[in-house]
């Protein structure tokens, strides 16, 4: 590699702008001009906010580094664009206009007229103001509907694409193994097979926008010590493999995903970022993987600053690219000017910033960027005059249309869990009755929301700018939802803080009223400036603030209290869990939440969401998951039960369902075999409802020590009242497979159970079956799934 090039003219249609050819064949004729430096621009982002008045980017000026250089740098190209539109609030089709002109900066500044990709986050929707806000992950795993997100998700890459955005930071693939995390309300859930399912679904959404997902983080962020953010992980190979790495590991199988980051964490000892086993090995050698690794924000200087496996940000840059990162985001450091100076010196090796860049480059090429017809106006401007006065753009682009919000809505239908009911729910909507609405939620419109939401991430920054999008308060939505009831409104303390003083009118209108509301949980916020989200971790799993000894005090006055969360993770309830006439959980369920609340008090829309995340009894008793060996619950030895209050999976409806009539083909199956099983599932209650079918497997005797059951499969059911369906379920042996005591993934011959259950801790219906015949050593190209059938 040389520092010099051959003067490259934009001829019409050189071979690298030739769609005739290969992708790989142009990406060879485009770096055989390119210089070194060349070449590293393609590695890099640069962070950029986009102009409300439709002026080209600036940009960002944030904490961790000085704004970047564009004049500098543009000459040699850019790699990428970070948020262009999710670093402050900008009208839509002016953030478009923005980033057209950009474009026409960036191919025009270098010799080849290469565009950066322009990226986003996308955890809960584009973030983006004015973006529809859809619930969190967490909301999403609630849901056990991978097709329903799968459809979301293709509704938030195409409003992305529309503004000419190519690639999405999300989803999150992380398995929650300790729920004081503060990023719980981003991940699906505390199972890998959820996560899995929901996760994959994401990605084939994005992607069929012709956006690039990424999944994230790579791996084992959600594993750190404590719950802490940023925090080392205490975990052993074998966890790695069988809980943390499998969602991921479908992921790249089913998805077509074409991005993955890596996590900030180290794995006894060795950071992500700086993994070859991990980021190659694993993820592109054994599993297949071919498109390109991008670094968690800043990640690769932290491998100086903050993990010390680097004595310099050249060496960083070097250890990043051995083990397979491609992409410095989200600004240029370790890959500009130290990268530059390790390869001249010999330090870094060439060829390793030539498999980056070609991985990069075959991206561009892949996503039409390289095409000689390849335009900056992004769809949503094709038919705008560009060229004329910007403001006559303004408010032409909506990212929240009636389709949008109608989505979003029945997302968050599905995901409300109902915890407890005694009877009290549904509530007729026609009846007068006096309905004390008490909490430190009850009247905030941004309690829907999550940490990644464009009006909490960014909006809250700049309180001048309206929220962009309708979030109407749970009590507007009651009011809407029950027009014969008298509201009686109090916030009795707030979310966080110690303040009882509001105490005495919450009481007294619990005393006065026929049912009480009770609105609790969390507040979104980043590095502490909430009770959920980045950096906002809990010290225990109480109710933040005074929230407990408000609910108590709501449950003494004799009033029937539902107790309502709208929370970016589980909390112990205490008393509530018993007391309350009814517990409705929502994980942060976006801008049509309030109405789905509202909709499920009062049965229109019946209750079908699951437990995604086991709710804890006490507060302590942390970490702690479903996903445990036996020595991880309850025993005789310990007076600290980690045992919860509701269980993963679990969840009420407003009618009831019966299982009956198993039948298993055969009691013994060889370990290359299926197990085939059906069951009946009747609706015996009046309402229609839906029955989530959940398959978990029992291993009594194993190699190595298993969890006392694990999820292998599940099916949504919705039955009319009366009705009943025949439900046919067949079972490959591979699911039965695990990491045994040399490494490798087996299935064991012996003894297993197979239960159908309506959660965690509610088995129906049991099928004890025998593998028989040799140990099978399996690879990646094992079965994922059960299949399953639903009959007359």
């Amino acid at each position: 590699m040389t520092d010099t090039a051959p003067t490259q003219t934009r001829a019409a249609h050189p071979a690298w702008r030739d769609p005739a050819l290969g992708a790989e064949a142009r990406v060879d004729a485009l770096m055989r001009e390119m210089t070194l430096e060349e070449k590293t621009a393609q590695l890099y982002g640069v962070w950029v906010g986009a102009s409300d008045e439709g002026a080209e980017v600036a940009p960002h000026q944030h904490d961790m580094e000085e704004p970047a250089d564009l004049d500098a740098l543009l000459p040699d190209g850019l790699g990428q664009l970070t948020r262009p539109f999710g670093t402050v609030p900008v009208d839509p089709a002016l953030g478009a206009l923005s980033l057209m002109r950009t474009q026409e900066r960036i191919t025009g500044a270098n010799r080849f007229g290469i565009p950066a990709v322009a990226h986003e986050e996308c955890l809960a929707g584009f973030a983006a103001w004015g973006a529809t806000a859809y619930p969190v992950p967490l909301a999403w795993g609630a849901t056990f509907d991978p097709a329903l997100v799968r459809e979301m998700a293709a509704a938030i890459g195409r409003d992305m694409r529309a503004v000419g955005v190519h690639q999405g930071l999300a989803p999150v693939l992380d398995v929650v193994r300790d729920a004081r995390w503060g990023r719980v309300e981003e991940t699906i859930g505390e199972d890998p097979y959820l996560v899995g399912t929901i996760a994959t679904a994401y990605v084939q959404g994005l992607e069929s926008a012709g956006v690039v997902a990424t999944l994230k983080h790579f791996a084992g962020y959600s594993a750190s010590r404590a719950g802490r953010n940023l925090a080392p992980v205490g975990m052993g190979p074998r966890e790695l493999a069988d809980v943390i790495l499998p969602p991921f590991e479908m992921a790249v199988r089913e998805s077509g995903v074409r991005s993955v980051m890596h996590a900030y964490t180290d794995i006894d000892g060795i950071p992500s970022a700086a993994d070859e086993g991990l980021l190659t090995g694993l993820l592109r050698d054994t599993w297949g993987f071919t498109g390109t690794v991008v670094a968690d924000y800043f990640g690769i200087a932290f491998l100086k600053t903050l993990h010390g496996v680097a004595g310099s940000f050249g060496e960083a840059a070097g250890a990043a690219l051995a083990a397979g990162v491609d992409v410095e985001l989200p600004t240029v450091k370790t890959f500009g000017a130290p990268l530059l100076d390790a390869v001249r010196k010999g330090d870094v090796p060439a060829e390793l910033v030539d498999r980056a860049v070609r991985r990069v480059l075959l991206q561009k090429i892949r996503l039409g960027l390289l095409d000689p017809d390849w335009s900056p106006v992004p769809p949503a401007l094709r038919d705008a005059d560009t060229a004329g006065d910007p403001e006559r753009l303004r408010g032409t682009v909506d990212l929240d249309p009636d389709g949008n919000r109608e989505l979003a809505g029945r997302l968050a239908e599905r995901s409300v869990v109902l915890l407890r009911n005694d009877g009290t729910l549904p509530l007729d909507p026609g009846v007068p009755r006096r309905i004390a609405l008490i909490g430190p939620n009850a009247e905030a419109p941004t309690a829907v929301l999550g940490c990644y939401s464009f009006p909490v991430h960014v909006g809250g920054q700049h309180p001048e700018v309206p929220l962009g999008v309708a979030l109407p308060t749970l009590r507007e939505a009651l009011a809407a939802e029950f027009p014969a009831a008298e509201l009686l409104v109090a916030r009795g303390t707030g979310v966080d803080d110690a303040d009882t003083g509001g105490f005495e009118e919450a009481l007294a209108l619990a005393r006065g009223a026929d049912l009480v509301v009770a609105v609790l949980g969390d507040r979104a916020g980043l590095f502490g400036r909430g009770t959920s989200g980045e950096g906002s971790d809990a010290g225990s799993l109480a109710l933040p603030g005074a929230q407990q000894q408000l609910l108590d005090a709501l449950l003494d006055t004799g009033t029937p209290v539902v107790t309502t969360l709208l929370a970016g993770r589980p909390y112990a309830l205490g008393r509530a869990a018993d007391e309350s006439a009814a517990v409705l959980q929502t994980f942060f369920p976006g801008e049509a939440g309030t109405a789905a609340i509202a909709s499920v008090l009062s049965g229109r829309t019946g209750p079908s969401g699951r437990l995604p995340v086991s709710v804890p009894r006490h507060h302590g008793a942390q970490p702690s998951t479903y996903l445990a060996s036996r020595l991880g619950h309850r025993s005789e030895v310990s007076h600290i039960d980690p045992s919860p209050a509701f269980g993963f999976g679990h969840g009420l409806t407003y009618t009831a369902f019966a299982w009956s009539d198993l039948a298993v083909e055969a009691s013994e199956v060889p370990t290359d075999g299926e197990v085939r099983l059906a069951l009946t599932v009747a609706n015996t209650g009046d309402r229609p409802g839906t029955e989530l079918v959940q398959l978990y497997l029992h291993d009594p005797v194993a190699s190595v020590v298993q969890p006392v059951q694990r999820l292998v499969g599940y099916v949504r059911v919705d039955l009319a009242p009366g009705e009943s369906r025949r439900i046919h379920v067949t079972v490959p042996a591979d699911l039965a497979s695990f990491t045994g005591r040399t490494g490798a993934r087996t299935v064991e011959p012996g003894e297993l159970e197979l239960r159908l259950s309506a959660s965690s801790t509610e088995p129906r219906l049991t099928a004890r079956v025998v593998l028989t015949g040799p140990v099978r050593r399996l690879d990646h190209h094992r079965r994922l799934h059960a299949t399953w059938r639903l009959g007359s």
